[in-house]
């Protein structure tokens, strides 16, 4: 569609008036006129010259045409199918059911009528005449406006037909390119035949450049006539300007003068004066300087005076000083240019040298011979060592104590055993090379007293090595408690800050005033009777070092630390640089600590070396309980001490004895098991003699205590053996396996006395030697295996009896000896005591089975006599007397073995078998108590057989009960 196009402008000819006037035309306020592009191009026809009839847009471009028609909106969307011709645009869009609605008035906008502006046109129309009037009586500007306008336009056409490079403000014929393209160089050809049309050429270029002349020579006149009222008058106001500068110059002069004259007067002494005082000053300074680098330049001399007498401190304090001066007085002074790396390689070797220093100073202390003093070598030097290393924060030092430590250690040992090897006359050093060799030669005795030796000379090497490492211990808490110090003071200085901001306000005051703040604090320092001195005195600088001795003293001289001196009464003064935190210094303190643990595991290692070394060819595990006993006393001893002198255990010595107890005890049980298993199968079971020395080791337990008492040879052989034992006021017959046992126990016993780590294992060994007595004496005595080991050849009552009474022994010390174990173990060991509980029960049963064994012998004999039992006479019959004689056998056999009370016990158990086995014969033989002849004979037996058992020792007053033969069973 037409309308949807936007119009373009129309093209202009080369004449530019009509463009003008066409556009400042007054009485037509419509745009340029603008066409569509190719609206009527030409017909394709093929013949140029037949053009089609349709109006050209440049030739017509006046006059106005059907293209500059405009097709309105609604024309555009009228339906020219609807039947109502009136309907609006709205139903080319929303179709043809598109129905008119009167649209209800808002109740929110009034109706407006021409009423409303009656009051403005009534207002308004007095103005609008006085308007008309004033625009007749004015001459319009528009008239000029459009001259001036259609002026400037033209002008503006006539520069544009010079050409731009004309324009450029970098326009210079003396470029190349310029210069070409203004003149080309065609036009001054001469070559032959072009001479007339290169003239020709060359006039024509300068018409044209004349042309272009004349044109900006005409806009130059035309904008100077356009501005030749604003020129005249700059001409005019240049002279005014002139006479005004002329006035102003010589106001100036004049004042010029009188501010010489015032300086004259009033300024150049003053001034003079002050640039004097600030000369001076200068001077001052220098001279201070001066004398700085002087005592700058003596720092190493003075250094290596100090290192000559070991003071580390002074020597690192005065490097830190000249280094702190160089960094910021001295700053940029050409001669002192290499000084701050010589005084840091000098820094270097004083590290080097302090640590060769303490590795020479821990070798000197731990190498010392070893006496009982143990006085810190050389306090005084260990101290300023280590100030010296914490100044420089070799936080390492002590491992090299450490090395040395374990050195010492190694030739601690390696020395004690020469020493020893040579006053042993034995020992071949030429044949036995070795220092092991030579050591496993030795006996218990001498073996003994080398490791006494050792112990000892371990004990005193501790007890330096705690001194020293205490006094280096303190150096560190020195430092410590310094820096707390330190931390207190700034906290307090941060509180007096309020009196630090009046005094600062005093100096803004004073510098406000015109004064110099050091002239006014050197007055506020000296007294009054000094304030006026000489000018010519010479001051003393603040920040000037005097003499060399002097820095030393400064760095060496700080603030004294009361409470935490090192011992000996050395009192160290602390440099205020020594930039080590707490945490640093509190974990040194903890390693030096825990240095003096090592020293002890060290010592402790070496020693568990030593005893391996010995206990490689079973040494020690051949030791008797004697010796083991002494040697545990003195490592447990030595444990003891060094726990005491470090303050913490060390486990591997203790680790070691442990395993060496563990050997001793399985070595110490087996020959004890394997010697009472020798003594039971040589056993005859018969009663043996009790040796005085025996009943003295019973008589030793009978008070609670349990210890092996000492021999008494004399006093053994003037007393004779004794029939029994005598326990409590009891007698005990028993055999020679059972005194041993006993004395067995009582050795386990002392054992754990002397030996408290094996107390568990001895308790376990001798719960298993026990119970082995106890099965093995069943098996031989109960099990009949007596036979064929020893050769019995029958296993009587008395052998019986016997084996009962010694396990009543046995069972006897069993409370005794749970007892003993239960004080020497911890509660939560408590639970091994039920081995003691069933040992006794097992005992208990084993003597129950004696016993029933002895009923078992005269019940088979009661049932073989009785058997073949029958009333008769005579009376008492040949069964009675037999069974009443093997009674008495029985009794004789087990009276003086058993007490009477189990005696009584016994015999009551086999009256009652033979109660039974009389009762069931007499049923069987049909003999009742009817009073009769049978009854009678039996009676008669019987009475024999009561009367012979009562009268029998000890148990005349049995209560045998004889009735029951005659009850019947109901």
């Amino acid at each position: 569609m037409a309308s949807s196009h936007s119009s373009s402008p129309v093209p202009q000819s080369n004449s530019s008036d009509a463009f003008f006037k066409k556009e400042v035309d007054a009485t037509k306020h419509f745009r340029p006129v603008q066409s569509l592009p190719d609206v009527c191009p030409k017909e394709p026809t093929g013949n140029p010259n037949n053009l089609c009839d349709s109006p050209s847009l440049v030739v017509d471009q006046q006059r106005w045409t059907i293209y500059h028609s405009k097709v309105n909106l609604p024309a555009a969307l009228n339906d020219p199918r609807l039947a109502k011709r009136e309907s609006d645009f709205f139903t080319k869009t929303w179709g043809v059911d598109f129905v008119d609605t009167e649209v209800t008035p808002s109740f929110y906008l009034p109706q407006i009528t021409k009423e409303h502006f009656a009051l403005y046109q009534q207002e308004i129309t007095p103005r609008e005449k006085v308007h008309e009037r004033c625009k007749n009586i004015c001459t319009p500007k528009d008239t000029f406006d459009r001259t001036l306008l259609h002026t400037h336009d033209k002008s503006r056409t006539d520069l544009e037909q010079v050409p731009k490079i004309f324009m450029k403000p970098d326009f210079a014929l003396e470029d190349s390119l310029t210069f070409n393209a203004v003149l080309p160089w065609s036009h001054f050809s001469t070559a032959g035949g072009k001479g007339n049309r290169d003239a020709a050429s060359s006039k024509l270029l300068q018409e044209k450049l004349s042309h272009y002349l004349d044109i900006v020579e005409v806009n130059i006149a035309h904008q100077i006539s356009l501005r030749s009222e604003a020129f005249f008058h700059a001409m005019t106001s240049q002279h005014e300007l002139q006479d005004y500068l002329r006035k102003t110059s010589q106001a100036v002069k004049l004042l010029r003068e009188k501010i010489s004259k015032i300086d004259k007067v009033m300024c150049e002494g003053s001034l003079r004066v002050l640039r004097l005082s600030l000369t001076r000053n200068n001077c001052i300074k220098a001279y201070n300087k001066l004398k700085l680098m002087a005592t700058v330049h003596q720092t190493q001399p003075t250094v290596q005076l100090l290192l000559s007498t070991s003071e580390y401190v002074g020597a690192l304090d005065l490097i830190a000083t000249t280094q702190e001066v160089l960094q910021q007085e001295l700053q940029g002074i050409h001669s002192f240019r290499h000084l701050g790396s010589q005084l840091c390689e000098l820094e270097k070797l004083i590290d080097k040298m302090m640590i060769a220093e303490f590795s020479t100073y821990a070798r000197n202390d731990l190498n010392r011979p070893l006496e009982d003093d143990c006085q810190i070598l050389e306090e005084e030097r260990l101290v300023s060592l280590v100030f010296g290393l914490l100044k420089q924060r070799k936080l390492n030092f002590y491992e090299i104590y450490g090395d040395e430590m374990i050195t010492t250690a190694k030739n601690i040992i390696k020395q004690c055993v020469v020493n020893t090897v040579s006053q042993i006359e034995e020992i071949d050093t030429e044949v036995v090379v070795k220092l092991a060799d030579q050591m496993r030669m030795m006996n218990f005795p001498q073996w003994f007293d080398l490791l006494k030796n050792i112990f000892s000379k371990f004990t005193i090497f501790l007890k330096r090595v705690k001194a020293t490492l205490n006094t280096i211990r303190s150096v560190v808490f020195l430092v410590l408690d310094k820096n707390q110090k330190t931390r207190d003071l700034e906290d307090t200085l941060q509180k007096n800050s309020a009196k630090e901001s009046v005094v600062d306000s005093e100096v803004a005051y004073l510098t406000h005033e015109g004064m110099f703040i050091s002239d006014a604090f050197g007055n506020a320092e000296l007294p009054a009777s000094q304030r006026n001195t000489s000018p010519n005195s010479e001051p003393c600088s603040s920040d000037s070092v005097s003499e060399p001795e002097c820095t030393t003293d400064s760095s060496s001289s700080k603030e004294h630390t009361s409470s935490s001196a090192p011992p000996g009464g050395v009192e160290m003064m602390i440099s205020d640089d020594m930039k080590l935190t707490d945490l640093e210094l509190v974990r040194l303190a903890n390693n030096i600590q825990e240095l003096l643990y090592n020293a002890s595991d060290i010592c402790h290692d070496r020693s568990v070396k030593f005893l391996m070394a010995r206990a490689k060819d079973g040494f020690l595990e051949k030791l008797n309980s004697n010796e083991f006993v002494t040697l545990s006393r003195l490592m447990e001893g030595f444990i003891l001490d060094t726990e005491q002198i470090c303050g913490r255990k060390s486990m591997s010595l203790r680790g070691a004895l442990q395993s060496q107890a563990n050997r001793f005890v399985n070595r110490f049980h087996e020959e004890r098991k394997t010697k009472l298993s020798l003594l039971l199968d040589n056993e005859r079971w018969k009663q043996a003699e009790v040796p005085a020395e025996f009943q003295d080791l019973v008589d030793s337990v009978s008070d609670g205590r349990i210890s092996l008492p000492e021999k008494k040879p004399t006093a053994t052989e003037e007393r004779k053996p004794a029939e029994f034992l005598i326990v409590e006021g009891q007698k005990y017959a028993t055999v020679g396996t059972v005194l041993l046992l006993i004395r067995i126990i009582l050795e386990y016993c002392q054992c754990v006395d002397n030996i408290p780590s094996i107390t568990t294992d001895m308790l376990t060994r001798l719960s298993d030697l026990l119970k082995y007595f106890n099965s093995r004496s069943c098996q031989l005595v109960l099990g009949a295996g007596a036979l064929q080991v020893v050769g019995l050849k029958t296993i009587t009552t008395k052998n019986l009896a016997l084996s009962s009474r010694c396990l009543q022994l046995i069972v006897h010390y069993i409370p005794i000896i749970r007892a003993h174990f239960e004080a020497r173990l911890q509660p939560k060991q408590f639970s091994m005591l039920r081995h003691f509980d069933h040992i006794t029960k097992d005992y208990h049963d084993h003597i129950a089975e004696i016993s029933a064994k002895l009923v078992a012998i005269m019940d088979s004999l009661f049932d073989k006599l009785l058997s073949k039992y029958e009333v008769k006479a005579p009376v008492p019959s040949a069964c009675f007397r037999n069974i009443c004689k093997q009674m008495a056998k029985m009794h004789e056999a087990i009276y003086d073995l058993l007490p009477e009370e189990q005696t009584q016990m016994l015999f009551l158990r086999i009256n009652a078998s033979y109660k039974l086995h009389l009762k069931r014969q007499l049923a069987h033989l049909n003999v009742v108590n009817d009073g009769g002849p049978l009854n009678g004979l039996v009676t008669s037996d019987v009475a024999f057989y009561t009367g012979n058992l009562q009268a029998l020792k000890g148990l005349n007053d049995l209560d045998l009960n004889m009735a029951e033969i005659w009850e019947q069973k109901r």
